[in-house]
Parts: C-alpha cells; structure tokens; sequence
C-alpha cells in the first residue's frame, strides 16, 4: 500500500490548528516543523514546557500522510478556514512507496560508543566490541536511548565516577539507562525512581535484558536512606524544585549530578544548591551541561 505525503506552508500562528484539521479530516499523520530546517534561517527550540513564549516557528511546515488517491487540494482547501487561514497555503505533495517500516526505523539506531569501554547497542545489533561494556537499549516509550547530549554527560560523568559497591540513586531514570549503567560498573545498591509507571516498567524490562540487579519505584516517598552518588537527568525547573529531596539522599562525602541543564541555567542551578551542596560544571556538550559536586 502507498499513502500521499503533503507539505503546507504556514506560520505558527496557524500551524497546530492547521494539522488538527487535516487529522479530523482523515489525515493519517501530522507533523509541525521547521520550514527552514536545514538553513542558515533554522531557529532550534528549546526550553522547558511552558517556558516558550512563542511556540513554533515564524515559517512552519505541516507534514500530513494521506491515503493514496486523496485530493489533497480539495483537503487543505476544506481545512485552511477551519485553521483561521483566509487562503490556501502552498503545498507540495509527494507518494510514499509501501516499505518495512519496522527495518527502516532499526535502520536508524546504530550502537553509540561512549567511551573506549562504554557502548549502547539496541538489541537487533551485534556488540562492536564484545569486550566493553554492554548496554543494550533499544528506543522506547521512555526518554534515555543514548543519544541525547545529557544522557551521553552523566552516562561520560558515572564512568568517570563510580568506585565498586558505591551505592546510587537514579533520580528521574526515565528508561533505566544510567542506573543499569551504573550497575555495570560496579554500584552494587542500585535504585532508580520515576514518576511514569510506564518509565518505570520499562526501566524495569531494560534491567532484566541487561541481567543487572537495579530497583525501580514510581514513587520517590518510598526512597529510604542516602546513597554515595545520586543522579538526576530531568530539567532545570523540576531541578529547582526538588533541591531539597534531591540533596537529602546524598551521604556526606557522596557526589551529586545533575543534568537536563542549559548553558545558561547553570548558574540558577548552582544557587539554588548551594545551601545544601556545592555544585560546578562539570562538562558541557552541544548547549547542554552537567553539574556535580560532593556534600561535604
């Protein structure tokens, strides 16, 4: 079976309201991006969930999948006034040829190497070096494959860190990866804690696959004692808020990480720490950073 991919020129005024008329009108698929991606003109977004003031882009592009033989002229001409459009946007359209959607989205997952000793692989793929060490990750439902900028800084940080038996809390574990990391490098007291309970079942699963020993909870009120390192790879803002919990679970002597931090938040991190813990940068990848200090 073939389906009909159509692209239309909008803003982002119009953009959101635009697919959700093209999904009510039967539309398989609709996306929002940056209509100039690619460019000298790409504006990145980033921030934390409410903290854009203006969502989108100036010159967005709505990516719609269509079946096959659908008038997408007609289409788009029904649901630009339903946008709040008073003309019909530019489009293009191209066919989409039937494929092995699951092969061609595999295709797209190659092992990561993290260092000289550390790799993640997803589990349709031989280990490169079968003497690392191993950590098989396929992308899911939870955050934590890898390939993001601050997964790879604590991932960089906890082998740089962890000493055998240390024990360590994963705060946020989202997918598990940095405790089963953690684990595979000699932690021994392995806890991770997310509030999904789908993370957490996955977390869990990624555990078994790894054949690591890692607790996993949905709920931080059962975290009991302090831990010699304590992890948190979420965002500035719940960073902010749970500086309290966050350091209580920190033994004296004990490192704390964090990450989930732009450039420019590390500073605000850093004093909203400091009564409880000294932190400074410890590393730095593509705009994001990694804090860490010792509770003295």
């Amino acid at each position: 079976m073939a389906w009909l991919s159509v692209s239309i020129e909008t803003d982002c005024l119009h953009a959101e309201a635009l697919a959700d008329a093209l999904l009510e009108a039967g539309a398989l698929s609709a996306s929002i991006e940056d209509a100039d991606a690619g460019t000298a003109n790409e504006t990145p977004q980033f921030g934390e969930p409410g903290s854009l003031i203006t969502p989108g882009w100036e010159r967005s592009r709505v990516v719609a999948l269509l079946e096959s033989g659908t008038d997408a002229s007609e289409l788009i001409a029904a649901c630009a006034p339903i946008a709040g459009l008073t003309n019909i946007p530019d489009f293009t359209q191209e066919d989409v040829a039937e494929q092995n959607w699951v092969q061609l989205t595999q295709s797209q997952f190659d092992p990561i190497r993290v260092s000289a000793r550390l790799w993640i692989v997803p589990s349709w793929h031989e280990a490169p070096d079968p003497d690392a060490i191993i950590l098989v990750l396929d992308p899911g439902m939870a955050f934590g494959t890898g390939s993001h900028p601050t997964t790879r800084l604590c991932l960089e940080w906890l082998e740089r860190s962890i000493l055998p038996d240390h024990s360590i809390l994963d705060y946020g574990c989202g997918s598990g990866i940095l405790a089963i990391a953690a684990a595979k490098l000699g932690a021994t007291d392995v806890l991770g804690v997310d509030i999904d309970p789908q993370a957490v079942s996955a977390a869990r699963s990624n555990a078994e696959r790894n054949e690591v020993s890692a607790r996993f909870d949905d709920s931080a009120k059962d975290i009991k004692g302090q831990f010699d390192i304590v992890i948190a790879n979420i965002l500035s803002n719940p960073l902010k808020a749970l500086a309290p919990a966050i350091c209580s679970h920190v033994r004296h002597g004990g490192h704390l990480a964090l990450s989930g931090i732009l450039a420019e938040q590390a500073e605000e991190l850093i004093g909203a720490y400091a009564p409880y813990l000294p932190l400074n940068i410890a590393d730095s990848r593509e705009g994001w950073v990694c804090l860490a200090g010792t509770k003295v």
